[in-house]
């Protein structure tokens, strides 16, 4: 049973790291301001249009910031549950044969 978990931690890491390869990007007002973070939900750049930037006031820009982050983040949310599932879904199909199942 110890190895099992052992093997859950391992392969635990491995999505991990494998979820820092992928990117995901939020973006607001048609594409005046992109969000790109890896699936781990970490931002990696904000890029905000220059003309856009020029034009709009402090509030504005916080406003969709925000609504990128948030878009940027969802979708590595729900990258990183599909993959957790998949791994855990692996796992418990090695468990169940040690339970006769």
């Amino acid at each position: 049973m110890f190895d099992k978990l052992m093997e859950a931690q391992q392969k635990a890491g491995e999505v991990k790291k494998r979820l820092d390869t992928i990117s995901v990007s939020g973006v607001a007002e048609g594409g005046k301001i992109t969000v790109t973070a890896n699936a781990n939900k970490v931002v990696q750049s904000i890029h905000i249009d220059s003309a856009f930037f020029a034009d709009a006031d402090k509030e504005e820009i916080e406003e969709l910031l925000a609504v990128a982050i948030n878009k940027a983040l969802e979708q590595a949310e729900n990258i990183s549950q599909s993959e957790m599932a998949a791994m855990t879904k692996n796992m418990f199909g090695d468990l169940g044969g040690m339970f006769g199942q």
